[in-house]
């Protein structure tokens, strides 16, 4: 059950968003999402003006949920003892967070609606996972 733990753990690490603690690596990750959405979105300046910050809060509420479970998972793998409650609180608080993630995104897209045209919209989130495979490509070309 550690094990499981500790993997949810880094798979969260790994997807974390904004937040104002961030790491220059981390300033310069969200900095080059930004931009590779703008260009693949072809946002205009007052589509970025409008968008860029309802996105950015999007990031900071999805990164707290993954942060609230990661130290809920924190405090039982520092535990000498953790009981079986404690693992299932853990594991059903990082279980959750996808489902956390969802609903703040369905918010966000209905206030995207408004800024973003369909076709926007659709390329969203191409966009976003086109990103995630760059830099995870680039990583894997690291080691």
């Amino acid at each position: 059950m550690k094990r499981i733990v500790a993997i949810m753990i880094l798979v969260l690490a790994v997807a974390t968003s904004a937040t104002a603690q961030r790491t220059k690596f981390q300033n310069d990750m969200y900095q080059a999402k930004h931009e590779m959405i703008i260009q693949e979105l072809g946002l205009t300046q007052t589509q970025q003006k409008q968008f860029m910050p309802l996105y950015e809060q999007m990031e900071r509420e999805i990164y707290q949920v993954n942060r609230n479970a990661r130290a809920l998972a924190a405090e039982v793998e520092k535990k000498s003892n953790p009981t079986d409650r404690d693992y299932e609180a853990a594991a059903s608080a990082l279980s959750r967070t996808r489902v956390q993630e969802g609903e703040i995104e369905s918010k966000y897209f209905e206030k995207f609606t408004k800024i973003l045209s369909k076709k926007q919209l659709f390329q969203l989130k191409q966009a976003e996972v086109k990103f995630t495979r760059e830099m995870l490509s680039k990583k894997k070309g690291k080691k």
